[in-house]
């Protein structure tokens, strides 16, 4: 039974576990959606619930038969140039109707699945959920309303904003970001979200099961992840904050994740952000914690 990855072999992290997974002797294979509809057919008959996958050189894989699959990216559809706009609207949206069915229909183990994936993209949804398990998050508004962003800055000290969605770097909240004008136009094209800066440590736990890897990160930029002289030392992380991480991961139907956590001056977990995709290569390589065997042992499990 094959294990997929969804993703493309031009990815380093795909094609770093691709290697890993082949080298077990098991059959492995890229699942890279941008080929569909063009070079990869897709199948499905609800009534019988059976649907098949044909990839581009030409194997025909049973979904029920495909053992696992790991997310690794989901770049949607490729669907070629139309003249005729309404019917190229209504070609993507054929396709990506079949390609969402299939990915939610296939039943094979998913590290992670698309229900993770989907709660991913409400990452304030995110926070409140972590938060109602009794975990401390900062304190955090996502608005476009200039009004509540001016009285939140007021009401913290040192504030920090980044994109509601992610896709740019965290930068701290300057005079120029609060000024008038500036701030009404930015926010008449999309919502921000603002944090309460927590001063303290960067900690990174890995999550994948029962197991968490953990390490701090040590860097004076606010994002580590454009420090890249950032050093990694891997720690203990006490019981209750391990076993916090892994309710996490359950919490938010994760598989395996990484979580970003503040540790605060008196020793206080701060929870960031749970990633359902983390970059692990240079973290793997830094720590040395098995993070790939983890990873494949799960995907063969």
């Amino acid at each position: 039974m094959p294990i997929l990855i969804l993703g493309d072999r031009t990815d380093a992290h795909a094609a770093h576990l691709y290697k890993a997974i082949a080298q077990t002797g098991a059959i492995v294979y890229y699942w890279d959606t941008r080929q569909f509809p063009r070079q990869m057919q897709l199948s499905w008959q609800p009534h019988l619930n059976h649907g098949t996958i044909v990839l581009p050189e030409g194997q025909r894989l049973k979904l029920d038969q495909i053992h696992s699959v790991f997310w690794r990216s989901f770049s949607g559809v490729e669907v070629p140039p139309i003249a005729d706009a309404a019917q190229y609207q209504i070609a993507l949206n054929d396709s990506v109707s079949l390609l969402r069915s299939l990915l939610q229909a296939c039943p094979a183990r998913w590290v992670n699945s698309w229900q993770a994936y989907q709660f991913h993209k409400e990452k304030p949804l995110q926070l409140l959920k972590v938060q109602q398990l009794g975990i401390p998050i900062p304190a955090t508004l996502v608005s476009n309303d200039p009004d509540e962003i001016l009285s939140f800055c007021k009401l913290h000290d040192r504030t920090i904003c980044k994109p509601v969605y992610g896709g740019a770097h965290t930068q701290f909240v300057t005079a120029g970001h609060l000024d008038q004008n500036r701030l009404k136009l930015a926010l008449q094209i999309a919502p921000v979200t603002v944090q309460q800066y927590v001063a303290g440590t960067n900690i990174r736990s890995y999550v994948i099961g029962e197991a968490v890897y953990s390490a701090e990160i040590r860097s004076p930029s606010v994002d580590f992840r454009v420090d890249m002289e950032a050093e990694l030392i891997p720690i203990p992380l006490p019981d209750a904050i391990a076993q916090a991480a892994v309710k996490i991961a359950r919490s938010l139907m994760l598989e395996w994740t990484a979580i970003d956590w503040r540790r605060t001056p008196d020793d206080t977990y701060v929870f960031l952000e749970a990633n359902p995709s983390p970059m692990f290569l240079y973290f793997e390589q830094q720590t040395g914690f098995p993070i790939t065997a983890s990873l494949v042992e799960r995907l063969m499990a």
